[in-house]
């Protein structure tokens, strides 16, 4: 049977079954000893601050790094723990895990349509595993699981990892990650994982007492000092992380979170040439990425697709009526700023951003395939970032939310959907750590304060009110469960509109250009497509109550939301309603 190794040059790697090399970046560190189950040994000094040593030890030992001050720290490139984050490290043999899919070669982008999920609310990996042929039976061709790195505590909702090479304890172990991989493949899923390398988490996170160097000390992110990409070291460190995932564990593509954080950006486009170049020909490996500057150009280049948040705040604004915050940059002239997103993918390509003090956001992305952005109507961000983590579920009207779902599922897009979307879950997703003491304080203060200045937190009684990121019980309350009254009849919605993308959709996707969109009505677009044989597809979409102007194309429709066709052949596109048209080419 096949293993598959990354050679990482850093951290604990096997040499054989009882020799173990480990080397550690600590350049203000004047000697480093490794210590092995509670005996040290010190570390040979190299050039540019590295420490290297072999020891006999094998898999399953336990180790950490002993600096000068006395300090015992965890290796950053653990490929697992033994305990969490603040303990030691463990030697772990990559090879051990016996391939059962090792022939699998991943599927093509345009066949895709994502599913994203917290592995912790499913139980860790083996849950996961269990979801596999229902996920399968829905529609769902891509499994994207949110970070799995190790992060402090037994549950977090996947931002604050501070291990990026080791899968939290808490959900498994490396060979049981590697099992739900293997198992995805065999019924024909991808599956994707979201890596984060803009910030560590507050908790855990060594690197600064003997690699200050790893940080810069000018500049700072949202949740601390910007990780210096200038750096040599730093570039590989992640770009072997990349690697890393995709090689040794085989997953069929990565999520890169919010890089617009990442303060050398060309880092990005080399790392996906690297990529490009490593993984085996033939594979299929995708690459997407999250940049809220709305960045066009590395999907010229390396990247499949980009988040198309645009498109989701617009809807967003649509369906709900919400619009403070970053939703007030969409409240005027919806319609027309949704015509744009489905039409040219970004919403904002150089325009001044209200919401960012005029400042222009954004660069022109006509140019680019619509399967060059990933579209959804929720996902982790902008379900668990509000004070309750209310799904749409709660907040729109159903019809006009299937509506939007017609419109998303059957666009040329790449499609997202959100654990539970499918079964109209109203269980909330809401923001969730295990911090103790003075942080899980201040994390739950900050969490309040970053509400104040919406009118519906002005009370700071109100506020008092937002869950504690840090009580078992927000943990619990965030995991998906089927409305017993919508779900049924939701989830057949799904199940309907992905096998029409399947067979209609994705086999049309590969050269598909916008023809172009125009809003309707107050709430209500009709946008079109030349797909990669010649068709035309046509969606028309009323979110609003009133109906709207519609010139019918030839054909009958594809698809229809309930409730409207019929007022179709009149002229009018009724309210809360989604029609599809696909007009063949003719010969």
């Amino acid at each position: 049977m096949t293993a598959f190794v990354r050679n990482l040059p850093f951290g604990a790697s096997l040499l054989t079954k009882d020799r173990t090399r480990f080397r550690l970046w600590a350049p203000v560190q004047e000697g480093v000893a490794v210590e092995i189950d509670g005996s040290a040994s010190p570390m040979r000094r190299l050039p540019d601050g590295w420490f290297e040593a072999e020891a006999n030890c094998g898999a399953g030992a336990r180790y950490r790094f002993r600096l000068n001050e006395g300090i015992a720290v965890p290796d950053p490139a653990a490929r697992a723990q033994a305990d969490d984050v603040h303990g030691p490290s463990l030697v772990i043999d990559p090879a051990a895990y016996r391939w059962r899919n090792p022939e699998w070669r991943g599927r093509p982008w345009h066949e895709t349509v994502l599913y994203e999920l917290h592995a912790g609310t499913f139980g860790g990996f083996g849950g996961v595993q269990d979801e596999l042929a229902r996920l399968k039976e829905l529609g769902i061709t891509a499994v994207e699981l949110m970070p799995i790195n190790d992060f402090p505590g037994s549950r977090n909702w996947g931002y604050d990892g501070v291990l990026p090479f080791a899968p939290d304890r808490s959900y498994g172990t490396p060979d049981e990650l590697k099992a739900l991989v293997d198992a995805a493949h065999e019924h024909e899923l991808m599956i994707f994982l979201d890596v984060v390398y803009n910030h560590f988490g507050p908790d855990g996170n060594y690197l600064a007492t003997y690699a200050p160097q790893f940080f810069r000390d000018d500049m700072k992110t949202p949740w601390g000092p910007a990780i210096d990409f200038r750096r040599r070291e730093v570039r590989r460190y992640f770009t072997e992380n990349a690697l890393y995932w995709l090689m040794e564990y085989r997953f069929d593509g990565l999520r890169f979170d919010a890089v617009h954080a990442i303060t050398e950006i060309d880092w990005l486009d080399e790392m996906a040439a690297e990529v490009r170049a490593t993984v085996e020909r033939g594979r299929h490996v995708h690459l997407v990425l999250e940049h809220d500057g709305n960045v066009a150009e590395h999907l010229r280049r390396d990247f499949d697709a980009q988040w198309n948040d645009d498109a989701h705040h617009v809807l967003h604004v649509m369906l709900t009526g919400e619009s403070e915050g970053y939703y007030g940059d969409y409240a005027d002239n919806a319609a027309d700023r949704l015509a744009r997103a489905l039409s040219e993918g970004f919403v904002y390509q150089g325009e001044p951003s209200a919401h960012r003090n005029g400042e222009p956001r954004g660069t022109p992305s006509t140019d680019l395939p619509p399967a060059a952005f990933v579209l959804f109507i929720q996902n982790h961000d902008q379900i668990g970032n509000r004070a309750f983590g209310e799904r749409l579920s709660a907040l729109a009207d159903p019809q006009a939310l299937e509506a939007a779902i017609a419109l998303q599922l059957l666009a040329p897009q790449i499609p997202l959907i959100f654990m539970g979307e499918e079964e109209a879950s109203t269980t909330p997703f809401q923001f969730f750590t295990d911090h103790h003491g003075e942080l899980a304080e201040a994390v739950r203060e900050g969490r309040r304060r970053e509400f104040a200045g919406f009118a519906a937190f002005a009370d700071p009684h109100r506020r008092e009110k937002i869950p504690d990121p840090n009580a078992p019980s927000t943990f619990e309350r965030s995991r998906p469960a089927a409305d017993p009254a919508r779900g049924p009849a939701r989830r057949a919605l799904y199940q309907r509109l992905l096998a029409l993308r399947g067979a209609v959709i994705a086999p049309r996707l590969s050269d598909a250009r916008a023809i172009g969109a125009e809003a309707i009505g107050a709430a209500a677009v009709v946008a079109r497509w030349r797909m990669g044989d010649g068709a035309t597809l046509t969606i028309a979409c009323n979110l609003g109550t009133e109906p709207s102007r519609f010139a019918r194309p030839p054909g009958d429709p594809i698809f229809e939301t309930p409730h409207g066709a019929a007022s179709v052949q009149g002229g009018e596109l009724p309210g809360r309603t989604t029609v599809v048209f696909m007009e063949t080419a003719r010969e």
